[in-house]
């Protein structure tokens, strides 16, 4: 049975046919693409933030320089932001390409393997946000019982734009998770028994 174009499956699935399905791929693919370069973006600009943040303090005669590299949880969130990055320049290529040609995503395969690297991709910048987040609470803070410095007193500058690429990638990772959520449901809709448009090729 169907209304609106749209058929009721056994398991009272909502199943789209036709038109309706394309218009449906197109908003969904058009939300995908949009979020795709601006993880893109914003995982770039944590990365240098990151990477270019330097100061120079002189602590008792001695020169002391603070970069992204004396923090290893630092290095990870760099790391991550560049992987982040380009795999989402790739996925976003893809999708333009996919829009241009009109295609329809019907390619389980190909819908699991994106899914699953974008589950990969959350899990990675939130697992490095997290650490880089730890590591800077305890630069802002210190810690008595560990006899550990407030380093963020001497090194106000550094502190600063480590914040704001950090800030930048907890940005990157919270649209992550909503990509996982859109990629879900490209993978999940396959498996409520939408029948194939014979005239759509796969992507």
């Amino acid at each position: 049975m169907s209304y609106l174009g749209v058929g009721v499956s056994p398991g009272n699935v909502p199943v789209y046919h036709g038109s309706n399905l394309k218009v449906v791929d197109r908003r969904v693919r058009l939300a995908e693409l949009i979020l795709r370069f601006v993880i893109c973006g914003f995982a770039v600009l944590s990365a240098v933030l990151l990477e270019t943040d330097t100061q120079v303090k002189e602590i008792f005669g001695i020169k002391k320089k603070a970069k992204f590299t004396d923090m290893k949880a630092l290095v990870f969130l760099v790391v991550a932001n560049g992987l982040v990055a380009a795999y989402s320049l790739a996925q976003g290529l893809r999708c333009v390409v996919s829009m241009v040609r009109g295609n329809v995503l019907f390619n389980k395969p190909l819908a699991w393997a994106i899914f699953s690297g974008d589950q990969l991709m959350a899990y990675l910048t939130l697992a490095a946000v997290a650490a880089a987040a730890q590591s800077a609470v305890f630069a802002k803070l210190g810690e008595t019982e560990l006899q550990w410095m407030k380093i963020c007193s001497m090194y106000g500058k550094f502190c600063n734009q480590v914040g704001e690429g950090i800030a930048s990638a907890l940005l990157v990772s919270l649209s992550m998770v909503v990509l996982s959520a859109i990629s879900a449901f490209s993978l999940f809709r396959l498996y409520g028994g939408i029948s194939k448009d014979k005239n759509s090729a796969t992507w």
